[in-house]
């Protein structure tokens, strides 16, 4: 009999999990992939980044149509049928998650369903409703991800009350509806709301909204929201919310201090990771007070075959960065000389307009004392924004005195996220301002802001007058 059921044992199928477990197998390991729900794909595929995207996307086509009136053609009101956008959604769920299960069944990975929890350094007890089994691993890489903060003092119980799970739910478009929490998830479903007709209402504690992405960043943002909102309330809290029977009564505190009633509050303050959640203390994993577990460059915690990666290690808590932190592990249970030493992570709010940054922003390099340039292009200049009809936003590049290197980047606008890689790309490389400047980019695009960012800082642009210093 050999001493391990399995090589690896990977705990969570998010897209952190997944990869790690495939990666696994492509490298001839066997593989174990626990899941406790029936679907891989995890909060990302299930109820997170992609069915938020499908909806953003649908707010997207509603706004767009109601853009062109201005410009002579003119659609009709659009009719929401909640079941079939409802359906829309579940559907690209359905298709991602269905081939996540193929593949693991290409791969010969063994999917079990179930609650995981360490009862050794080398084994683990997976417990279903009906039944326990336990299993032994050589390897373990913990892909437990984060959960939703839920505030303390509101009335959970209440269906009216939503994280941003149940609001992907869609059970209803409320005519007034509180988001609890200005940052990327809270205005993402801000979007969504009020594309389909909901007034919103967004609170946030802080001063500013996305509290720390650079202010001029945001305000594109806030500037086109402020104007379609009902109510944009900064430096507030949510003290308390009683339940009446045609509404939750929010009472604020702090700059704006009232009482209002909506008919649903959405609340998105942040997640936390599961860390706590597995037992980890059984197998001499450490895990901090708030279920965060430190990992080294290899992925390995503090027991050196058991593994941690995602969201349950720690900011930024990005899909994107919980794939490549898999690989890094399955590569390491393989043998093979591995370690995840990316230079930058972008970040991506999938607003209206999109906001995008990666490597410094202006506020952590005047914080560190960097000696910084900055090249920004407007998009106001840019033919393609304008055809658009989309020109608020501008593309910001920051260059290293002396070298000239590209250490940072944001841009706002439609479709930032994708533009965002190449700053990314260039990061990576050590790309310098004219390196950038001298890449061809295709006219007209939304990409040659990025070239022109680095003519900017260089002085060499065209597309603008910048009178020169004396």
């Amino acid at each position: 009999m050999p001493e391990y059921d399995y090589d690896v044992a990977v705990i969570g199928a998010g897209p952190g999990g997944y990869t790690a477990a495939f990666r696994a197998a492509d490298l001839g390991l066997r593989v174990a992939l626990v899941e406790r729900y029936d679907a891989l794909g995890g909060v990302c595929l299930n109820v997170g980044c992609i069915p938020s995207k499908a909806l953003l996307h649908t707010a997207a086509v509603i706004d767009q149509a109601a853009a062109m009136a201005p410009h002579g053609v003119t659609f009709g009101a659009p009719e929401i049928d909640l079941d079939a956008l409802r359906s829309f959604k579940d559907g690209v769920i359905g298709k991602l998650t269905g081939g996540l299960a193929g593949m693991a069944k290409q791969r010969k990975v063994d999917v079990l369903k179930g609650m995981a929890a360490f009862t050794s350094d080398h084994e683990l007890e997976i417990e279903t409703e009906s039944e326990k089994r336990a299993i032994r691993f050589k390897n373990a890489i913990i892909a437990v991800g984060s959960r939703s903060v839920e505030l303390a003092h509101m009335p959970w119980g209440d269906p009216r009350l939503m994280d941003s799970t149940s609001a992907l739910q869609l059970e209803e478009i409320p005519e007034r509806l509180l988001v609890v929490g200005g940052g990327i998830i809270g205005l993402e479903m801000a979007c969504v709301y009020e594309a389909l007709g909901s007034e919103v209402t967004v609170v946030e504690l802080t001063p500013t909204l996305m509290p720390g992405t650079d202010p001029d960043l945001v305000k594109p943002l806030e500037r086109r929201v402020r104007k379609r909102y009902a109510a944009i309330h900064l430096e507030t809290r949510v003290s308390g919310i009683d339940v009446a029977d045609d509404a939750l009564v929010v009472h604020f505190e702090g700059k704006h201090s009232a009482e209002e009633r909506f008919e649903r509050v959405l609340v998105a303050v942040g997640r936390t990771p599961n860390g706590k959640h597995i037992n980890a203390e059984a197998a001499g994993v450490d895990v901090d007070e708030r279920g965060f577990i430190a990992a080294d460059a290899q992925m390995r915690t503090n027991v050196p075959h058991i593994f941690a990666i995602g969201d349950v290690v720690g900011q930024p808590m990005l899909a994107h960065k919980a794939t490549h932190e898999g690989k890094v592990a399955a590569e390491v249970c393989a043998g093979q000389k591995s370690a995840f030493e990316a230079r930058v992570i972008p970040s991506v709010a999938y607003t209206d307009p999109e906001i995008a940054w990666v490597g410094l922003t202006e506020t952590e390099a005047r914080e560190a004392g960097v000696d910084y340039g900055v090249g920004k292009f407007p998009w106001a200049a840019s033919g393609r924004a304008l055809g658009n009809d989309r020109a608020e936003g501008f593309t910001k590049l920051l260059f290293e005195k002396g070298t000239s290197r590209l250490i940072g980047a944001g841009i706002t606008g439609p479709q930032a996220g994708d533009l965002i890689a190449e700053a990314a790309l260039a990061i990576e490389m050590g790309a310098e301002a004219e390196d950038i400047s001298l890449t061809v980019h295709p006219h007209p695009t939304l990409s040659e802001s990025v070239a022109m960012a680095a003519e900017v800082y260089e002085g060499t642009v065209t597309d603008l007058y910048i009178p020169k210093k004396k």
